[in-house]
C-alpha cells in the first residue's frame, strides 16, 4: 500500500481572477556551491469550474515540520495581489503586509510579436519568473548558446501591448 505524503488545500478564484501559487525553497549549500539562497517551484493543481468561478486544489508534495513558506499572486481586473503565507500542519497563516515590489515597463508600439532578450545562466543564480496574468502561465523562454559571447540565453516571446508580471525572488 502506498503512502502518500503530501498535503493539499483548495482556493476558490470569482470568476476572471486567477491565483498562482509557489513555494520558496531554501536551498542546500552543503552539497552544490554557488547556487541561491533561495529557489522557487510553482506547486501543482488541479481546476474545478464552479457557477461563482474556479475552485484551485493546490499540492504541497513535501511538508516540512517547519511549515513550507508559499507565495501567492492573485491576478484579476488587470491587478496583481501579492501575499506570502506559511503551510504548517493543516492550516495556512498569511502575512498581513504585502511584499515590497518594484515595477519595470517593457513597452512596444508595434503590433507584430517580438522577443525580448535576457541574460540567462544555467546555475539559477537569478530567478524570473514571467507569468501571462490572464491565465496564470508562466512565460518559459527559449534558450540558445551564443557563440560571440560564449553563454546560454534565453528568449521570451512576448506580445506588445499586454501586460505581464516579471518577479525575480531575492531574500536575504
Amino acid at each position: 500500500m502506498e503512502y502518500i505524503q503530501g498535503k493539499h488545500f483548495s482556493i476558490t478564484d470569482p470568476k476572471n481572477t486567477n491565483t498562482v501559487i509557489y513555494e520558496i525553497i531554501k536551498n542546500d549549500h552543503s552539497k552544490i556551491k554557488n547556487v541561491p539562497k533561495y529557489s522557487m517551484e510553482r506547486l501543482d493543481t488541479i481546476e474545478e469550474l464552479r457557477n461563482e468561478g474556479t475552485k484551485r486544489t493546490y499540492f504541497v508534495d513535501i511538508p516540512k515540520k517547519s511549515g513550507n513558506q508559499l507565495l501567492f499572486l492573485t491576478f484579476g481586473n488587470g491587478k496583481v495581489t501579492v501575499n506570502q503565507g506559511v503551510l504548517k500542519d493543516d492550516e495556512i497563516k498569511f502575512v498581513r503586509k504585502p511584499v515590497p515590489m518594484k515595477f519595470d515597463t517593457i513597452y512596444k508600439n508595434t503590433e507584430s510579436e517580438y522577443y525580448k532578450e535576457y541574460n540567462y545562466t544555467p546555475n539559477m543564480k537569478r530567478q524570473i519568473s514571467i507569468v501571462d496574468p490572464e491565465n496564470g502561465e508562466e512565460v518559459k523562454p527559449i534558450l540558445y548558446y551564443d557563440n560571440k559571447t560564449n553563454e546560454i540565453k534565453g528568449k521570451c516571446k512576448l506580445k506588445p501591448n499586454k501586460t505581464y508580471l516579471a518577479f525575480q525572488l531575492r531574500l536575504s
